[in-house]
């Protein structure tokens, strides 16, 4: 894989629809970025992925109150080397993309404060593959099948296409501010999976039947979206499915606690 030059690391660890997560209520922290695990705050061990993955690549992270991450370790480490700054989270996720991206140095590597499987191997490949394929937006995607093999609880809900089942890892990739009539898709909050009527208002009807028919294939399915939008969408499979798992609730955060343990 070419080492490219590296691009700005968008963290997203607001919260959902401005309400209070579970997790961290049970936690007793106003965020679920948070919430400790494995030893540390869940967003502590998405930075010290993004710490290692590239040298010198800027961080930026939208949370909704900036003084809650004050005493993270990897916070105030990344904040002492110029390397990090905070960016206020929005009332949706794409007004907090749009608002974090007027810092931020193009292309733009999108996840989340509680991606905390991810890996700086997966980071490299899913901002190579943008450039190397000429795309405007990637998605990281996993297959059911590897993210059974890393855990059989690690997730339940997939979206099914004609030659796999997927489902998301929480890592995006845009190359320049062109790429956000894709991200307008997510205007309404995502979660397609649970909301087939966003995915008729942000895909289009004709693409929510073939979807539901299992009609098209995944390179397929990208290339209705490049065409609906108007840029280049790709997907970049994932063979670890441990990155397809984030701690979203009580049975991720014990899956999670136990990969990370056996990891160790």
């Amino acid at each position: 894989m070419t080492d490219h030059p590296a691009p700005t690391i968008l963290v997203l660890a607001g919260k959902r629809d401005g309400k209070l997560d579970p997790l961290a209520e049970r936690a007793g922290v106003s965020h679920k970025a948070v919430v400790p695990i494995g030893g540390k705050p869940l967003i502590g061990h998405v930075l010290a992925t993004l710490e290692t993955a590239w040298e010198d690549a800027r961080i930026i992270v939208s949370i909704h109150d900036p003084a809650i991450l004050e005493q993270v370790e990897e916070v105030r480490r990344l904040r002492a080397a110029g390397r990090l700054e905070m960016a206020k989270a929005q009332h949706g996720i794409v007004e907090s993309v749009e608002e974090a991206a007027k810092r931020a140095e193009w292309p733009l590597l999108i996840t989340t404060g509680d991606n905390a499987l991810t890996t700086g191997d997966a980071l490299k490949a899913l901002h190579a593959h943008g450039i190397d394929a000429g795309a405007d937006v990637v998605l990281g995607l996993a297959r059911r099948e590897d993210i059974q093999a890393a855990h059989p609880d690690g997730q339940y809900g997939f979206y099914p296409f004609k030659d796999m089942a997927i489902s998301n890892c929480n890592l995006f990739w845009l190359r320049d501010p062109r790429a956000f009539s894709a991200v307008e898709a997510f205007r309404s909050g995502g979660q397609f999976f649970k909301n087939r009527s966003r995915i008729v208002k942000a895909f289009g009807l004709g693409n929510l039947i073939r979807f539901l028919l299992k009609l098209e294939t995944v390179d397929g399915a990208m290339e209705r979206l490049s065409k609906r939008f108007g840029v280049k969408v790709v997907a970049h499979l994932f063979e670890d499915g441990r990155l397809a798992i984030d701690v979203d609730n009580e049975r991720t955060y014990r899956v999670t606690e136990e990969l990370m343990g056996a990891a160790a």
